[in-house]
C-alpha cells in the first residue's frame, strides 16, 4: 500500500507580488525551494491564512536570497500582498517507508521570508 504524505512545508512566508499576466504558477526564492527541498514544476499546495484559500499549482524558483513569493496566473486572484501563506508538498511512498520519513519543515524569517 502506498499514501500520500507531507514531503515539505515552508510555514508562513508573506505574499511578495501577484502577477495575473503571467502563464502560471509560483514564484518561491531558490534559497526556501532548497532548504524544503522543493524542485522546479513541483505541485505545490498554497494555503492562505489571511482568506482561507486552498489552491494547487506548480513551483518556479525566484532569486536566491530575495525572499520572493509570487503567485503568477490566475493563482494571482487568490492572494494579495502582504498574505501569509503555507507552502506544502506531498509525496507517495510505503507505508513503511511513510512510517520513517522526516519532512523538510522550513520557518522563514518573518519580516522578509529568507532564511537568516
Amino acid at each position: 500500500m502506498q499514501v500520500h504524505v507531507v514531503k515539505s512545508k515552508i510555514h508562513r512566508v508573506k505574499v511578495t507580488g501577484a502577477d495575473l499576466n503571467y502563464i502560471g504558477s509560483i514564484t518561491i526564492d531558490e534559497d526556501l525551494m532548497d532548504a524544503a527541498n522543493i524542485i522546479q514544476g513541483e505541485k505545490v499546495q498554497i494555503v492562505n491564512n489571511n482568506n482561507g484559500e486552498r489552491l494547487e499549482t506548480y513551483a518556479i524558483p525566484g532569486p536566491r536570497g530575495s525572499g520572493e513569493i509570487t503567485l503568477n496566473g490566475a493563482a494571482a486572484r487568490k492572494v494579495a500582498k502582504g498574505d501569509v501563506l503555507i507552502l506544502i508538498t506531498y509525496a507517495m511512498m510505503h507505508i513503511e517507508e511513510a512510517k520513517q520519513f522526516k519532512p523538510a519543515l522550513v520557518f522563514p524569517n518573518e519580516a522578509d521570508n529568507t532564511l537568516t
